[in-house]
C-alpha cells in the first residue's frame, strides 16, 4: 500500500474544507463559518449537535425538506410571491443552513438573535393563495409544517448516511430538542418525538397539493448547477439521494422517481462516501 504524505492529507482536507466552506458561506457578504460555542442552546454531547453537525446528511435532508416543504400550498406561495428563488436558490439553502449552524450550536445569543430576525421577517410576509385562502408566514401552523419537515428530513438522512444510527430514544430526544427551536420561532403544535412526528406527517398529506408551480421550483432546486463544475457528479448523487429520502406519497405527488433497484446501491454508497470524506476532512477542525 502506498503511503500518502501528511502534507497531501493535510491539503487534501484543507481543499475540501475550503470548498464545502465557500459553498455554506457568503464571503462576498463576509460571512465566516459559524463557531462552535460552550455556550449555545444545546450542549456539545447532544444528538442535535451530531446530527446537525454532519455535512453530508443535512445537505441530502435539507433538499429532502425544501421538496416535502413546498408541497404545501402556502408555503409554496410565500417562497413564489415573496423571494427572489429563480435567481438566488443558493442564498436561500445558505441562510437556512446557516440558520440551522447558529441555532444548534452557535452561541446563544447569536442564536436568539437569528431567531428574533426570522420572526420579524414572518411577520411581513402574507398573501393570498391562487383560490383566494389568505395566508401568513407567521401562521404556527404553516410553521409546524416547515419545521417538523425539516426535523424528519434531517434525521432520517442522519439514519441513512450518518456515522452511526440513533436508538429510538436518542431520536425521540433529537425531535425534542429541535422542537424547541420551533416553538421559539412561534411553531405550533409540534410533535416531539418519532412516533408523534409520523403521525402528524400522515394527518397533513389531505393538505398537500402539486401543481405545476410545486414542480417548477423542485426542478430549480434538483437542477441548480454548482460554480464548480467538478462538483456535478457528486451534487448529482446527493440531488438523487434526497429524492431517494422522500417518502414514496410525496414522490409521487412530485412526478419524481426514485432510483431503480439496480441503481440505487451506487446512490447510497457513494453518498456515504461521501460523508465518510467529508467528515475525515472536517476532523479536528
Amino acid at each position: 500500500m502506498i503511503e500518502i504524505p501528511a502534507s497531501l492529507r493535510d491539503q487534501a482536507k484543507s481543499g475540501i474544507v475550503g470548498h464545502v466552506r465557500g459553498l455554506f458561506n457568503d464571503r462576498a457578504r463576509g460571512e465566516e463559518p459559524v463557531s462552535r460555542s460552550s455556550n449555545a442552546l444545546f450542549p456539545p454531547e447532544s444528538e442535535i449537535w451530531r446530527v446537525h453537525g454532519d455535512v453530508a446528511s443535512m445537505m441530502v435532508g435539507g433538499v429532502a425538506a425544501l421538496l416535502l416543504q413546498m408541497l404545501h400550498p402556502a408555503v409554496l406561495a410565500g417562497v413564489w410571491d415573496h423571494s427572489n428563488f429563480r435567481a438566488d436558490m443558493l442564498g436561500r439553502l445558505r441562510r437556512t443552513a446557516r440558520f440551522i449552524a447558529v441555532t444548534t450550536y452557535g452561541d446563544r445569543a447569536d442564536a436568539e438573535a437569528a431567531i428574533a430576525r426570522v420572526r420579524a421577517i414572518h411577520a411581513r410576509i402574507a398573501g393570498t393563495l391562487p383560490d383566494g385562502t389568505p395566508y401568513r408566514a407567521d401562521d404556527p401552523a404553516l410553521l409546524a409544517w416547515v419545521h417538523v419537515t425539516e426535523a424528519w428530513c434531517f434525521l432520517a438522512a442522519w439514519q441513512r448516511y450518518g456515522s452511526r444510527r440513533l436508538t429510538s430514544a436518542q431520536q425521540d430526544s433529537y425531535f425534542a430538542a429541535f422542537a424547541d427551536i420551533g416553538h421559539s420561532l412561534g411553531a405550533s403544535p409540534l410533535p416531539r418525538d418519532r412516533r408523534t412526528t409520523l403521525d402528524y406527517m400522515t394527518a397533513m398529506q389531505p393538505q398537500l397539493v402539486a401543481d405545476t408551480r410545486t414542480r417548477e421550483v423542485a426542478q430549480l432546486v434538483l437542477n441548480q448547477e454548482p460554480a464548480n463544475p467538478l462538483a456535478i457528479p457528486l451534487q448529482r448523487f446527493v440531488m438523487q439521494a434526497a429524492v431517494d429520502l422522500l417518502p414514496p406519497w410525496a414522490r409521487q405527488m412530485h412526478g419524481l422517481q426514485g432510483s431503480p433497484s439496480l441503481t440505487r446501491p451506487i446512490v447510497t454508497s457513494g453518498t456515504r462516501q461521501l460523508a465518510r470524506t467529508l467528515r475525515w476532512a472536517f476532523a479536528d477542525r
